[in-house]
């Protein structure tokens, strides 16, 4: 049985389980049917929140890369997706023979209430599947990068060398090479050639 289909059928039971509940104290405690739907609602999501960071917590500890860890965002969404629809179904179902359970027709069942239900799965538990990775990631060392080819290290490595190669060296090689150009090109020689102007101490200019 895959992952996402295991936490959606158990999801989907749990929900059905908060329903019947549900109903069963408010037809009790009528006054207080606001305050016993928000406590059941809350005590779903900490459930999902739970089962989301073990999934974390164990998803990094068994891949350090968080390039190779698995795709929980996906797993956990159609977990949600099946928990809505499922528990939907099942709570109408139940609602023909107990009309303790409050449930709305069929069709309102498996959207309305079964996006309501997804979101109640997903969001708790992909938040605790970060949380778990973080939690793990913090207290271990930092780790090398694998490349495609099997090898370690950053991936910047080769373009960090190709700067060391062509950095100062290379600025300096430029340097030198444009100081010798000047110093023997045409016009630098054209103007050792040219003649120099001597004068006398009788005011008369000679040229040599």
């Amino acid at each position: 049985m895959t992952t996402w289909l295991l936490r959606g059928l158990a999801f989907a039971a749990g929900m059905v389980i908060v329903r019947l509940v549900q109903g069963t104290l408010i037809n009790i405690y009528e006054t207080k049917a606001g305050l016993i739907s928000i406590v059941l609602v809350v005590l779903f999501g900490i459930a999902a929140f739970l089962w989301g960071l073990i999934d974390g917590r164990s998803d990094a500890n068994a891949n350090p890369d968080p390039d190779r860890r698995r795709d929980l965002a996906m797993t956990w969404l159609l977990a949600g997706l099946v928990a809505g629809i499922v528990s939907g179904l099942i709570t109408w179902i139940v609602s023909l023979f107990y009309k303790n359970v409050y449930a709305e027709g069929l069709i309102s069942e498996v959207t309305t209430f079964a996006a309501f239900t997804a979101l109640m799965v997903f969001i708790p538990a992909i938040a605790a599947v970060a949380l778990g990775r973080f939690l793990v990631d913090r207290k271990r060392p930092p780790q090398e990068r694998r490349r495609e080819d099997g090898s370690t290290g950053d991936v910047f490595d080769a373009a960090r060398g190709e700067d060391d190669r062509t950095g100062p060296i290379a600025g300096l090689e430029h340097h030198e090479s444009a100081a010798t150009e000047a110093h023997t090109s045409p016009v630098a020689t054209a103007e050792r050639d040219e003649p120099t102007e001597q004068i006398d101490m009788t005011g008369k200019s000679d040229k040599s």
